[in-house]
């Protein structure tokens, strides 16, 4: 009789042990496949940080076309063309990303971007303007305003450059695209103090060194302020002071710099002496 009834309880163990079995099974393939998401997404990132613009465009290529439904893949896709100098090309591909159900906000922002860069000013303009002005972030701002500086809308510009330095630890490239545009409207003196600004954040920045000379130029000071350069990078400021001078009428400082920055570079320096070849 005991050889009866434990026939049935062994039947019901088995079927729980399988029961048991199946879960562990799917909660397993559920794990690799989170850990495997995980691992994609670092791997996105890093293509993004640190790879060659033109390999991370060959591997977002790739892993969209294997994962058309994953988005992180189109979004570096599209990130990785403007990276490598595709803007306009990576507009389509923008697209598909906001089409997608978990597009967020940031990506029309990085369309507008790519608006920008195509030098599709009004599409950028219409892209920021459907974005909430609830959603107040770095880049949103710094785009606002380089089209309020294209628009010649100085006051908004402005502000919306003050809002975007407030908005990020690292400030310099957008003070000096500030300092640029003040440079743009005859405004010297105050393009000169944004310069300054941007290279106490950064003082490796060239182009905010190159303007700052510009800047200094156009108030007719001919001398190049204190700040780290190297021998090379001297050479070029000289130059391009000389220039601005020539092109005000100053043409024997002009001279004497183009003969200073001759010196000063380590080697031969082609575009100064054929300036001063062209002078003489």
């Amino acid at each position: 009789m005991r050889k009866v009834w434990m026939a049935p309880m062994c039947l019901a163990g088995l079927a729980l042990l399988a029961g048991c079995g199946e879960s562990m099974r799917a909660q397993t393939a559920r794990a690799i496949d989170s850990v495997q998401s995980i691992d994609q997404e670092n791997m996105a990132e890093m293509m993004l940080a640190v790879s060659d613009p033109r390999e991370a465009v060959q591997y977002f290529t790739a892993q969209s076309q294997q994962y058309p439904d994953r988005v992180i893949f189109r979004r570096g896709l599209a990130r990785s063309m403007m990276r490598a100098g595709d803007a306009e090309a990576s507009i389509p591909i923008w697209q598909e990303v906001l089409a997608h159900p978990e597009a967020t906000l940031d990506d029309r922002v990085d369309l507008a971007e790519a608006y920008i860069r195509s030098n599709n000013w009004p599409q950028a303009e219409a892209t920021l303007n459907s974005i909430p002005p609830t959603h107040e972030t770095y880049s949103r701002y710094r785009l606002e305003a380089m089209v309020a500086d294209s628009r010649e809308q100085w006051d908004r510009a402005d502000s919306f450059y003050e809002i975007a330095v407030g908005l990020t630890p690292t400030p310099a490239s957008t003070l000096n695209n500030w300092g640029y545009s003040k440079l743009t409207r005859g405004d010297a003196r105050g393009a000169e103090r944004l310069f300054l600004e941007a290279l106490q954040h950064d003082s490796t920045l060239f182009h905010a060194k190159n303007n700052l000379v510009l800047a200094r130029a156009a108030q007719r000071n001919y001398e190049l302020p204190l700040m780290p350069m190297t021998q090379i990078e001297r050479a070029e400021l000289l130059h391009t002071m000389a220039l601005a001078a020539i092109r005000q009428g100053d043409v024997s400082i002009g001279r004497a710099l183009l003969q200073d920055a001759i010196a000063t570079h380590p080697q031969h320096f082609e575009a100064a002496a054929n300036a001063l070849a062209a002078l003489q």
